[in-house]
């Protein structure tokens, strides 16, 4: 194809701006996993985005906070990394929480690219649309933006008008992704996140971010089904007896919601296998963070 267009735009801003949702919202596909709970994206995932001429390669990232462990460096580093390698950086802004202090971090750290920002005001849906003027001016007024949507991504409100523009500024060049590809998430570590998902959904808040998930094997079948074996780890002995739960029923549930959705995502039988293990300190270790696809930021 001739006259071809490509960009690489960062999705960007602070834990649960939606970030993850707008960007299975524009993909029309689930790329990114969801929860409620903030610090869920881990790693950059890129979503391809097709508006022909134009190639959108949306890079959704990690929420951006002051990072404690070596793994919370490394999340805030690839959020930053992936703002840096774009064409555009989109700040993704949660409208019902406002100009928080998060924000105003983000923003004030941005003031020192030289790229183009872009500005999207989320969760529009769930305030009073006269509240969006004066935010969308407080933010403007600590950085200037060159464009601003407003923007319901579970509702799918205002995707379309955004994509049409980011396609319009995308720079002349080839596509870097075949047009029938929607991610560039390899399907191991699809499994470990659909997995980390559920895990989030399912259990208390003492687990979620005390947990990872590791494919251990990726085994495929001559009827095109697979089986495959993740093994999570905890950092307590008392994380993992509630991620087993009574009689291994917490365990049952996530393995079987996972299968479910794994399945119906790869259009294919999944034969899913999960084992527990507790390792203190593991979100401290390289070797899980480079599992995780993620730079040791020291």
């Amino acid at each position: 194809m001739t006259d071809t267009r490509c960009a690489l735009i960062a999705i960007i801003g602070a834990p649960n701006a939606g970030k993850s949702t707008l960007v299975n919202a524009a993909s029309g596909t689930k790329v990114s996993i969801v929860s409620p709970k903030p610090q869920t994206t881990r790693f950059r995932i890129r979503a391809v985005v097709m508006r022909p001429p134009a190639q959108l390669i949306l890079v959704d990232t990690p929420g951006i906070f002051a990072p404690k462990r070596r793994l919370d460096r490394a999340m805030v580093a690839a959020a930053w990394g992936g703002a840096q390698d774009a064409d555009i950086a989109l700040l993704v802004v949660d409208a019902k929480a406002g100009f928080t202090d998060a924000v105003r971090a983000v923003v004030d750290k941005l003031k020192g690219t030289s790229r183009p920002i872009w500005l999207a005001l989320n969760k529009i849906d769930l305030i009073d649309r006269q509240q969006l003027l004066p935010l969308t001016a407080a933010l403007n007024a600590e950085l200037p933006f060159a464009e601003t949507f407003m923007l319901s991504a579970t509702k799918g409100d205002g995707i379309d008008l955004m994509l049409q523009a980011m396609a319009v500024e995308a720079p002349a060049g080839p596509w870097l992704f075949p047009e029938d590809e929607l991610s560039d998430l390899p399907n191991r570590m699809l499994a470990a996140e659909i997995v980390r998902e559920h895990i989030l959904r399912l259990t208390h808040d003492e687990v979620p971010h005390h947990s990872t998930v590791e494919c251990e094997s990726w085994k495929e079948f001559e009827d095109g089904s697979a089986r495959v074996d993740l093994t999570i780890f905890v950092s307590r002995p008392t994380q993992k007896a509630i991620l087993i739960g009574e009689g291994g029923s917490k365990i049952k549930d996530i393995g079987r919601r996972a299968r479910q959705e794994l399945s119906g995502l790869l259009e294919r039988k999944i034969h899913l296998f999960l084992n527990v293990k507790d390792r203190a300190n593991w979100d401290d270790s390289r070797v899980h963070i480079r599992a995780l696809g993620l730079d040791d930021a020291g």
